[in-house]
């Protein structure tokens, strides 16, 4: 879990943002919404080679 501490003549939105930046960089949010449902390991596997394929269309797809 991220903790920021006050620093000497820090306001409290400027906590704020290094709390946020905090949170995205520890990834807890991510987390969270990832795993609201329950996946199998297969349906992972079928989304992950959705994905891959969608990637791969788009690095390949010609650029006018």
């Amino acid at each position: 879990m991220p903790k920021v501490t006050l620093r000497s003549n820090e306001s409290p939105e400027q906590l704020l943002r290094r709390f946020k930046k905090e949170v995205m960089k520890s990834k807890v949010l991510s987390d969270i919404r990832r795993k609201r449902w329950f996946v199998s390991k297969s349906e992972l596997k079928r989304i992950e080679k959705k994905k891959a394929i969608r990637r791969m269309r788009k690095t390949t797809r010609p650029r006018y």
